[in-house]
């Protein structure tokens, strides 16, 4: 077998050969690809449910208590306070449905054959992070559109922050779905994921507030990925929680998620 050196690679005058791929500006990410992805995502029935439906039908099933518009709970009413921890649900379930269309990806093929492409790890995941969150924040605007006509009452500033914290945060779940993705067959990735999900959510106080459990339970729920998103999200209504065990927990979900994405991705596509 002959082996070609790097000098070998190059062209006349020290140049760039055929055999040498140039590494695009930031990685190969790009705003065509963003937008490819885009329309691709908005092909897939599923996640338009996931997007749109199912967080606005929760928060209608949970939420929509007649009592609870007239019980108070911080800055705004319970029924508040409920379409918030929806919010987070929802953009949790969106987010991670998005990072998770990864997985069929891996099924045709595709995410060997970007191994082909001067595409890198950092930018693919970066990407599919971008969309993940596009589609969190669908989800986010769907259920707050659906909670401001059905009886939630809380100040502006608590729409827009409350708003714009359960997005944010939910990052550590498009990290999550990614990574996930990368871990679990196509055919039933979001079959697993969903219950996953669920007892997150429990776990991390979305469902029932943590203290009400006992302190052990409590005590756990820090260490849960949906724990430090609920608490940053509701902060600006509830003016409650450590916010700085929030803002830890979150980073460092978040990271731990994506170093995982991207080991995940090498080791997936190491072979071409």
């Amino acid at each position: 077998m002959t082996t070609i050196t790097a000098d070998e690679r190059r062209g006349p005058g020290g140049g760039r050969g055929p055999g040498e791929r140039r590494v695009p500006r930031w990685g190969g990410f790009s705003a065509g690809m963003l937008a490819l992805e885009l329309r691709r995502m908005a092909r897939n029935r599923r996640t338009v449910v996931f997007t749109v439906i199912m967080p606005p039908v929760f928060f209608l099933l949970f939420g929509s208590n007649a009592d609870y518009r007239s019980t108070r709970a911080g800055e705004g009413n319970l029924t508040a306070f409920v379409l918030v921890s929806m919010a987070v649900y929802g953009a949790m379930l969106a987010c991670t449905a998005g990072g998770a269309m990864v997985s069929v990806e891996r099924a045709v093929g595709w995410s060997r054959q970007l191994r082909l492409t001067p595409l890198t790890p950092a930018a693919y995941v970066a990407v599919k992070l971008v969309l993940a969150m596009v589609v969190g924040a669908v989800s986010v605007v769907a259920t707050f559109v659906v909670g401001s006509f059905a009886g939630a009452d809380m100040p502006v500033s608590a729409w827009v922050g409350c708003g714009l914290l359960a997005w944010v945060c939910a990052l550590v779940f498009a990290a999550f779905g990614l990574f996930m993705g990368y871990l679990l067959p196509s055919e039933n990735v979001m079959q697993v994921l969903g219950p996953v999900l669920a007892v997150l959510s429990f776990a991390g106080g979305l469902f029932v507030p943590v203290d009400s459990l006992g302190h052990v339970f409590a005590t756990v729920a820090r260490f849960t990925p949906a724990y430090g998103v609920g608490v940053l999200a509701r902060a600006p209504l509830a003016h409650e929680g450590e916010l700085w065990v929030a803002v830890l927990n979150v980073v460092a979900w978040t990271a731990l998620f994506a170093a995982g994405a991207m080991w995940r991705f090498r080791k997936d596509t190491a072979r071409v």
